[in-house]
């Protein structure tokens, strides 16, 4: 029998001792946490938006970087395939706008639960509190691990699904890159991913807290005329910038390079009418309260927290009566409402990050395997390759899908 060493008891790691048990091997996992699925409690805010109900087109359009890689772990190990695995063992699903899949409990503790059951029944070993320092190689093979202590654990081959450096507390170091660096191994320049933006000091105090829903938001760069992101949906204001799932899946389009050249989020408040046909809303609204000030007549446009905020930005005097507001004046304020530029400072760090962008290099990798092509018997499965995708159960698929992948061939001889 085959024995199989997976490093890291995450979504990936769990689902690569799954695949390479199903297939007859021997397998042990090692995590260095003192539960197995840490990070999974907390995702979807603790309700685990497992996967996205999509058609195979849209997973891959939601992977930002490196979708072709996916291609066989995708079809290998779909989406619909997730749903069943976790259905057909006693974990019923709900599908929620944008296709998100969570369990019908809303506790994100039931994926994890059925996933070790799952595990138990094919007599995996899960050895916790046990941390895999690094790599054991013999001639260009890998063929174990050694533990914190010292001791070596012998293997046919070894998965690492260590997690990136999002999330620190759930245990997601940066080990893996470390030891697949040992292997050979380029790693991608790493920096947090969904996540919420900075935005310059005084508008995000002003606005905490308010959530808006229904808006378009594109992320444009300086110098570039098309956005590098577009979305339609909710955000929020925090006391430091922006969140939500708009502002997180944007950030995912947020590199080295937009960061060099400075870039802004561009706020649509009503997507749903033109320019022209918003100006009419307007002229109406107005008309209705003719012998109003300006900051009394905008209640049915605004939440009442977003009104001051918008005529400071329009240059309109808020006392201004409205009858005496001009053509003019009311053409650049529906311009406002629907062009809102929000200057971005950066990002929140790996704390408040999602996943991890950047990773193993994927040209290094066996995209039909998962296995490496610098050291044989060395496998990788999830956030610790180069791979990633917007918010909605993308990156999560992309755990489940390398992982299976992963474990089937690395308990194959």
């Amino acid at each position: 029998m085959r024995r199989v060493i997976v490093v890291g008891a995450g979504a990936a790691g769990m689902m690569a001792a799954y695949g390479a048990a199903s297939q007859g091997a021997g397998v042990l996992i090692l995590d260095k946490n003192e539960k197995a699925g840490k990070k999974i409690y907390i995702t979807g805010k603790g309700r685990c938006n497992l996967t996205n109900a999509c058609d195979t087109q849209e997973l891959f359009a939601g992977i930002v970087h490196n979708a072709r890689f996916l291609y066989s772990a995708f079809y290998g190990f779909s989406n619909l395939m997730t749903m069943d695995f976790f259905e057909s063992r006693g974990c019923p699903l709900k599908i929620e706008r944008g296709n998100r899949v969570f369990p019908v409990s809303d506790h994100a503790s039931d994926i994890t639960r059925t996933l070790e059951r799952s595990l138990r029944e094919l007599g995996v070993e899960i050895r916790l509190k046990t941390k895999a320092e690094r790599l054991y190689c013999e001639n260009g093979n890998v063929t174990g691990v050694i533990l914190n202590d010292g001791e070596k654990e012998n293997a046919d081959a070894v998965i690492l699904a260590t997690g990136g450096l999002s999330y620190p507390s759930t245990g997601s170091t940066g080990d893996g890159y470390l030891m697949a660096k040992d292997a050979g191994h380029n790693i991608a320049p790493l920096a947090p991913s969904l996540v919420p933006f900075t935005l310059k000091d005084g508008l995000p105090q002003r606005l905490q807290g308010l959530s808006l829903k229904n808006v378009q938001l594109s992320l444009f760069c300086r110098g570039r005329k098309k956005p590098v992101y577009e979305g339609f949906g909710e955000m929020l204001f925090t006391h430091f910038g922006v969140s939500g799932p708009l502002v997180l899946s944007a950030s995912a389009y947020y590199g080295e390079k937009e960061k060099k050249n400075g870039c802004f989020l561009k706020l649509d408040l009503k997507p749903a009418l033109s320019e022209e046909q918003l100006d009419k809303r307007l002229l109406r609204d107005l008309s209705e309260n003719q012998n109003r000030q300006f900051k009394n007549a905008l209640g049915k446009l605004f939440p009442a927290r977003l009104i001051p905020v918008m005529i400071e930005l329009s240059g309109i005097s808020p006392d201004k009566p409205v009858h005496e507001i001009t053509r003019e004046e009311r053409r650049n304020f529906a311009s406002l409402i629907k062009n809102w530029e929000l200057e971005l400072t950066g990002t929140r760090g790996y704390e408040e990050a999602i996943v991890t962008r950047g990773g193993v290099h994927v040209k290094e990798v066996n995209p039909s395997t998962m296995e490496s092509l610098l050291a044989k018997g060395l496998y990788f499965a999830g956030e610790i390759l180069d791979v990633d995708g917007v918010t909605g159960g993308f990156n999560l698929q992309i755990a489940w899908s390398t992982g299976y992948l992963a474990g089937c061939h690395a308990a194959q001889p």
